[in-house]
């Protein structure tokens, strides 16, 4: 008998997600971090956010994120063969397990990067095969130098699963891992690069269709990007544990000595390039406003010691770079998508910079001194930087969020400058002070008001600009009139009657 002609033929359901067309893959965990979207829609479909979201959850089933199995290397053996081991030799081999493992799982994160990321996005041209190649690098590359050491490490290993000699293994290997000095010296570019990108919908899309399928553990795609980066700090650990529970009268041990000093050697100069690196990549997103402000140590620069948001006394942020030897105050702009740094203000070589402790209440974000408002507005966790000329340019008074950043700043600052804090000295109370730290701030406050006369230029320029002046005025190039000179006088002498409650030290 036939069918009726008009029997309803259900449809095919469509398809929702590019990740489900591409095959899922065994993965590490790694840790996760990115913006996530709560619903998306198909081109073309004009449904309102919650019906979307009503047609994404009938069309889609959720799968569970696929896990990678965590069992001891001790239970894959037998009983008889685990009775017969020590139980140090058990986690030495625990350890060695531990290691080769990491390796397979890189080696799979690795391949997988390629093959559910790069390949379809440059299939489909949501990227250009140049912007892949800046963010993804040479990974292929470093997939067979990791496939080298577990077959060493397979070879090695007794038909009883047990490694007996790793050390040369090792020690012949781990300086193949300076190949990573390129890619870890581009992350900084890749990332601003993929979170660029990540403005396109296009990409946005793929990466949260991707970030949802199971294959991906629930991570982003820069997380698989810096996985080379987290696995090369993992081996130190890895191999002094190694040691740990290696007998000292084992062939292994110096090896392993060794081992562990090759690896931080090889971790210290890949340091150093990603540092350069890093640095030449701040270099070149400053603007300046005028030509005297392109101090040539800033392009000689190699180290950026310390860089980031601070606030200024008028509560403007500005970000911060303090190179090995210069300090430069920038305002962030964004122009045509392009973030770059304003330079703010004309930059303090270090050699030239005095750091300035204040107590909280001292200044209130606004140019105020204490007591003229409430304790509500007085300003915490500041401290001040300036030339030690007062004729070269202004003092800054800048403010970090707590206590810990305002710590950090400070301590930075502090090294960076205590090499020439001996012979930049400019006055007696800056040698006072190197001298005697610990002197109470009652005191200090006494001895600048009877010190004042000899320093009146100098304190009048800070003082106005803290009361002053706005940050965006022009420089202080010349001497100081004598009113304001006498305006410096008498607050100097307020403050050392008031009790001097402001600590500072010049370093």
């Amino acid at each position: 008998m036939k069918e009726p002609s008009n029997k309803r033929v259900r449809p095919l359901a469509r398809v929702t997600s590019l990740a489900n067309l591409i095959s899922p893959v065994r993965n590490g965990a790694v840790r996760r971090f990115g913006q996530t979207i709560q619903s998306f829609t198909l081109r073309g479909d004009s449904r309102s956010p919650a019906s979307a979201q009503k047609f994404s959850s009938r069309s889609t089933v959720p799968v569970p994120a696929k896990r990678r199995s965590s069992a001891l290397w001790s239970e894959t053996l037998d009983g008889s063969m685990k009775q017969s081991l020590t139980s140090r030799e058990i986690r030495r081999q625990e350890a060695i397990y531990e290691m080769s493992r990491g390796e397979q799982d890189l080696i799979e994160d690795l391949k997988l990067a390629r093959k559910a990321y790069h390949d379809p996005m440059l299939k489909l041209s949501i990227m250009s095969e140049e912007e892949l190649t800046h963010i993804f690098g040479d990974l292929d590359a470093y997939i067979p130098l990791h496939e080298d050491l577990l077959e060493r490490i397979g070879e090695a290993t007794k038909p009883g699963g047990t490694v007996e000699h790793v050390g040369q293994i090792l020690v012949n290997w781990l300086p193949g891992l300076n190949a990573y000095k390129g890619y870890c010296s581009n992350q900084l570019a890749a990332k601003a690069l993929l979170d660029q990108k990540k403005q396109d919908p296009r990409v946005q899309d793929f990466l949260q269709r991707c970030l949802e399928s199971p294959f991906s553990r629930k991570l982003d795609l820069w997380s698989f990007l810096d996985i080379p980066r987290s696995r090369l700090v993992k081996y130190p650990l890895l191999l002094k544990e190694i040691l740990r529970h290696t007998p000292k009268d084992h062939p292994d041990v110096q090896l392993l000595e060794k081992a562990i000093l090759i690896i931080q050697g090889v971790l210290s100069d890949i340091n150093v390039k990603k540092g350069e690196s890093e640095c030449q990549y701040y270099i070149d997103k400053l603007e300046y406003l005028e030509e005297k402000q392109k101090d040539p140590r800033i392009e000689s620069s190699k180290v950026l010691l310390c860089h980031g948001e601070l606030k200024n006394k008028n509560g403007h942020k500005l970000h911060i770079f303090l190179f090995q030897d210069i300090l430069v105050l920038t305002r962030p702009v964004t122009r045509n998508e392009r973030h770059s740094y304003q330079v703010y203000r004309q930059p303090i070589p270090v050699q030239e910079l005095v750091l300035e402790d204040l107590q909280d209440g001292d200044v209130r974000m606004g140019g105020s001194f204490r007591g003229a408002f409430g304790n509500s507005d007085k300003a915490k966790n500041i401290f001040r930087v300036r030339f030690q000329d007062p004729c070269l340019g202004q003092s800054h008074t800048l403010q970090a969020n707590d206590v810990f950043h305002k710590q950090q700043w400070f301590s930075c600052i502090r090294n960076a400058i205590a090499p020439f804090q001996q012979a930049t000295g400019p006055s007696e109370l800056h040698q006072e002070c190197r001298e005697n730290p610990t002197t109470t701030s009652n005191a200090r406050a006494q001895r600048q008001a009877s010190m004042v006369s000899s320093m009146t230029q100098g304190k009048a320029d800070g003082d106005a600009a803290e009361c002053g002046a706005p940050v965006h005025t022009a420089d202080h190039t010349t001497g100081m009139k004598a009113p304001r000179a006498q305006t410096s006088l008498r607050k100097a002498r307020d403050r050392a009657q008031v009790g001097g409650k402001r600590k500072e030290t010049l370093v």
